[in-house]
């Protein structure tokens, strides 16, 4: 992954780091991000209607919630998070919380509804 890649917030909250789009990589089937969360921070919750979500932990703990199921995770864990399923996660360390983000289809704004109005 460039450095100089473009980062943006994303709907719950996250700084994003896109890495694969179908719109420029001309992947098919899935997208690739990189999710920063600054410590003491939580993502807000939220699903997706149709894309299944894997979070692959590059840096920092944390917990990750996934339909009311808290998963502590710390660098080199994974964790699944089926469509539909509500989700966040927290930043418990004193550096930021890294994760890749895979999302199949492919991440877009119009799948994600958010079921919490504020970030913690």
């Amino acid at each position: 992954m460039r450095d100089d890649q473009p980062t943006y917030t994303t709907l719950d909250g996250s700084l994003i780091r896109e890495i694969i789009r179908p719109e420029r990589q001309g992947s098919r089937h899935l997208s690739l991000a990189e999710a920063t969360i600054a410590p003491g921070q939580s993502t807000i919750r939220h699903r997706h209607r149709q894309s299944e979500e894997v979070y692959f932990v590059l840096g920092g703990e944390g917990i990750v919630e996934v339909a009311a199921r808290q998963q502590p995770v710390r660098t080199g864990d994974a964790v699944l998070i089926p469509p539909g399923a509500e989700h966040h996660a927290t930043c418990l360390s004193s550096t930021p919380l890294r994760l890749l983000c895979l999302c199949s289809p492919p991440y877009q704004h119009d799948d994600t509804e958010l079921t919490e109005g504020v970030v913690v």
